[in-house]
């Protein structure tokens, strides 16, 4: 990043030297000549596109140009015959020659240039920034990974529970952001069959590059995730030459984990290659009691689950500059991950002789096989800004699972009754996208698009290795967009609508039952404004609007049994509605001399509420089923906080403060077998402080703490975590290595555990690792230089229009 913006400062500076030096007296001739030549490394003999071409005539520049993708350039019409070449790009030193062209000669030809490396110049540039910076933009915050958050742990999950307005749950990795589960996890842009929390488990934190957090999007992206968009970005590169990274990992708790990456890039000529893999191996462990006191049913449960996995994440790609305006690009996310779960709960009822206290084994072998492959052609017109880019994404997912549960009689452990679920799961999307972007003016950009998505899921389920139930969700969904930003002075404004068409189709099929079909075709647009004022340098403010909807995942309709206990069920509502969301943000950013804040406020109106629900099971009554319903319209409304603060030389810190208010109302069980309407009013805190100690050049020392407060649902009230970790980073090998080491959760303090009085009073508490050890090497290779040429749009997965032109 810094190589970049080192590269616009001097094609900044040749602009405004070329501008101030236009009435530079020349010596004229007649004939024009014609200056030509070839730029290559001097230690790798590759060539170097892109490179500053300057013809000087007594220290004034007269004409210019840059390298072509093969490092040649021409420049014409120079109209004196005695000047001075020089070349320059960023970590090279200067290159200069006197030039004296002789009468009527009307070319020149350099020949082959050799460049030499400045080692100055390379030191003053840093492959990954010492602190990790969130930058505020138009319709995101962008968060770019540096080594303190490198050192959490060793995947994206570790990192995502770090930054501002996101929280993943330490048991499940469900992830929410802004106090609400509905988000759309995408990685590089593109959306993912893979479990949003199998994600968090598989990405390796160092093959992430940003993370950026879309709270309120544009009609550029689909509108589903009433939170809005998480969109991991992987490292990806364009440096000339043979470049890369390798880091290794452990991890130890009251089990071990391990994590392997490596990270590499090969640039020649006209092709970038790249990939990066992750390697993931490990157990887990998770201790949990819960207490009922409903009359004739108390008991007390006891959960003691464990599981080891095993994981592989790689992505493989090619880019293929076909020429200065045309770009395809090919890449494949490979995603394996398997688990074997195994586990027990004992169910102990107190002063109760009519239910017998149970044993329950559990013990199942889960695979997930996510394979995704995308196509990219991009094409950039005469005129600066106008371009269109066609695109085709297949994603796969293929995840069987076979489970087997014994109940046993506690007192002789005799068998009460034993089954086995054997699931299949079968997932592929289809997508393709056609944008179109022109510049109309230097202030007016137009952005138009289609997008067709098809996916397919099929599921089915055999009881003790019979037919039981299949269920099939298949949904089309096509749509178009259209922006328009403006920019004036201090002010720029953006406004949109998409337009969507979405078809849903579901069967479900089950033994001895008729079958259900479901059916649903609705058309809806989804507008959205943005509007940015800069009153000074350091005080920026935007306010945006825009509808989004979530439609129910999968997961949230699937009737087919998930998981069970003995005394719980989990599946899904095949009849769940989509919920609407109405979002409104005012972002302020403030530059201060200690660094930059910003701050937000939002509110948010929320039709048709999906959540979690819990009730008595209809056929067996003493256990109970846990599922999602719609609820009726809710509010939601909050505060956030963030700040990049340096205190001292030696000590900085990123903050955030975030507090968020609901009121939440449906129907629910009150008691087992009846229903009311129940309305409550929810506040939840959060914080975070990670700060980092600079000792030295070499070592650096960071101290992270967080919590979270109390949630309140219609059914639950979840208490308060918090926790505190201390991390130590230390650079070696000439900058090229990096060595971490973490304690996390010093005070062995975090813990989720909950109460609840509805359908009856209960509490519950569940431990797992969270005081761990961590150890981490990363090492940098290749002495490849950054290419300064502009990075594809979908490469840095920001939107064209976020305010910028």
């Amino acid at each position: 990043m810094k190589k970049l913006h080192l590269f616009l400062i001097c094609q900044f500076g040749l602009l405004f030297s070329i501008q101030a030096q236009t009435n530079t007296s020349e010596i004229v001739t007649e004939d024009k000549v014609t200056v030509s030549g070839k730029v290559i490394d001097k230690g790798s003999k590759q060539t170097i596109p892109y490179a500053n071409v300057l013809i000087k005539v007594a220290g004034k520049i007269i004409a210019s140009g840059v390298t072509t993708d093969n490092g040649t350039f021409e420049i014409k019409k120079i109209s004196t015959k005695s000047f001075m070449v020089e070349i320059n790009f960023i970590g090279y030193k200067n290159f200069q020659k006197e030039v004296q062209v002789s009468s009527g000669q009307k070319t020149y030809n350099l020949n082959t240039i050799i460049l030499e490396e400045d080692a100055i110049a390379l030191k003053s540039v840093e492959i990954i920034n010492e602190k990790s910076t969130i930058e505020q933009k138009i319709d995101r915050k962008v968060v770019t990974i540096g080594k303190d958050l490198l050192s959490m742990g060793a995947t994206a999950g570790d990192i995502m529970n770090n930054i501002p307005s996101v929280s993943v749950d330490p048991q499940s990795n469900a992830i929410s952001m802004r106090g609400n589960s509905n988000v759309k996890i995408l990685i590089d842009g593109k959306p993912t069959t893979m479990d949003a929390a199998q994600v968090l488990k598989q990405i390796p934190s160092t093959s992430i590059k940003q993370i950026e957090l879309i709270t309120n999007p544009s009609a550029k992206y689909n509108p589903e995730g009433m939170s809005g968009i998480i969109n991991i970005i992987l490292n990806k590169n364009t440096k000339v030459g043979f470049n890369g990274s390798i880091s290794s990992s452990f991890t130890m708790g009251r089990t071990p984990k391990s994590n392997q990456a490596f990270d590499l890039n090969y640039r020649s000529g006209k092709f970038n290659f790249y990939t990066n893999y992750g390697f993931n191996y490990g157990q887990n462990t998770n201790r949990g009691r819960i207490e009922s006191s409903e009359l004739d049913k108390e008991n007390i449960q006891l959960f003691n689950f464990n599981s080891k996995y095993t994981s592989h994440l790689a992505k493989i790609g090619v880019d293929y500059y076909i020429n200065d305006n045309n770009t395809l690009s090919f890449y494949t996310n490979q995603g394996v991950y398997k688990t074997d779960n195994y586990g027990q709960t004992v169910v102990d009822y107190k002063n109760n002789t009519t239910n017998i206290d149970q044993l329950q084994l559990f013990d199942s072998k889960d695979k997930s096989n996510s394979p995704t492959y995308n196509v990219d052609f991009k094409h950039k017109f005469k005129k600066e800004g106008h371009t269109i880019e066609l695109e085709s994404n297949i994603s796969q997912s293929n995840e069987p699972e076979f489970a087997l549960y014994t109940n046993l009689n506690q007192v002789d452990n005799s068998v009460l009754n034993s089954f086995s679920n054997d699931i299949g799961i079968d997932s592929k999307n289809y997508l393709t996208n056609l944008d179109y972007v022109n510049t109309l003016t230097e202030t007016v950009k137009l952005e138009l698009g289609l997008e067709s998505r098809i996916e397919k899921t099929s599921n089915n389920l055999l009881l003790n290795n019979n037919y039981q139930s299949d269920f099939k969700y298949d949904r089309k969904i096509m749509s178009a967009y259209f922006t328009i930003g403006k920019q004036w002075k201090k002010w720029s404004a953006q406004a949109g609508t998409r337009f969507e068409n979405y078809e849903v189709d579901a069967l479900f099929k089950q033994v001895a039952t008729a079958d259900s079909p479901f059916t649903n075709n609705l058309f809806n647009m989804y507008p959205s404004a943005f509007l940015s004022y800069t009153m000074s340098d350091k005080n920026t403010f935007t306010i945006n609007y825009s509808r989004r909807i979530d439609r129910p995942s999968i997961g949230q309709v699937n009737p087919i049994r998930q998981w069970s206990t003995a005394t719980i069920d989990s599946q899904g509502n095949p009849f769940l509605i989509p919920q609407f969301t109405n979002s409104f943000e005012l972002n302020y950013s403030r530059k201060i001399g200690l660094g930059t804040i910003n701050s937000s406020v939002f509110y948010r109106i929320i039709e048709d509420e999906i959540t979690r629900v819990l009730y008595t099971n209809p056929i067996n009554e003493n256990k109970q089923i846990l599922s999602y319903d719609n609820f009726n319209t809710n509010n939601a409304y909050g505060v956030e906080t963030s700040a990049n603060l340096n205190f001292r030389k030696w000590w900085s810190a990123n903050i955030s403060l975030d507090a968020y208010m609901k009121k939440v109302q449906g129907t629910v069980e009150t008691t087992p077998g009846n229903y009311e309407f129940v309305s409550l009013n929810a506040t939840n805190f959060n914080a975070r402080i990670n700060n980092t100690f600079k000792a030295s050049k070499e070592l650096q020392f960071t101290l992270f703490g967080m919590y979270r407060g109390q949630d309140l649902s219609l059914q639950f009230k979840n208490n308060p975590m918090w926790k505190m970790d201390f991390g130590t980073s230390y650079t070696i090998l000439k900058g090229n290595g990096t060595i971490t080491a973490r304690m996390s959760d010093i005070f062995n303090s975090m813990k989720f555990s909950f109460t609840t009085d509805r359908p009856y009073t209960s509490a519950g508490r569940f431990k797992w690792e969270s005081q761990t050890a961590y150890l981490g090497f990363n090492y940098r290779f290749g002495s490849g230089k950054n290419k300064a040429v502009q990075r594809k749009q979908r490469d840095s997965n920001e939107a064209s229009s976020s305010g910028g032109f």
